[in-house]
């Protein structure tokens, strides 16, 4: 028995482990997680320069944003209303800052 007890001594346990196994799993994951980021973070630039582009060479929008805006001056004030009780649902009553009205009132 000595023998046995010297062979143990001399050879590590080579049993499997849970700790092991769940220790490999979160290394894979990691390992893919950084390269899912790594893509991503390389990837995004190149397909925003493509798309953009492709929307300047587009006939129908020349480059140019087609939102438009627009401000009031503070002495034209108004206040648009709309009511459920109007003939219309895009009926709009506008009453200006002196008290007149415009439009379906």
């Amino acid at each position: 028995m000595s023998i046995e007890r010297e062979w143990d001594s001399i050879r590590p346990d080579h049993s499997f482990r849970a700790v092991d196994a769940g220790m490999g799993i979160l290394r894979i994951t990691l390992l893919f997680g950084s390269a899912a980021v790594a893509l991503a973070l390389i990837a995004t630039p190149l397909l925003d320069s493509q798309t953009r582009s492709q929307s300047v060479g587009d006939s129908w929008a020349g480059g140019l944003d087609m939102t438009s805006t627009g401000s009031i001056g503070h002495r034209n004030t108004y206040t648009l209303r709309r009511s459920v009780l109007q003939p219309l649902p895009s009926s709009i009553c506008v009453i200006r800052n002196d008290g007149s009205r415009h439009g379906d009132c």
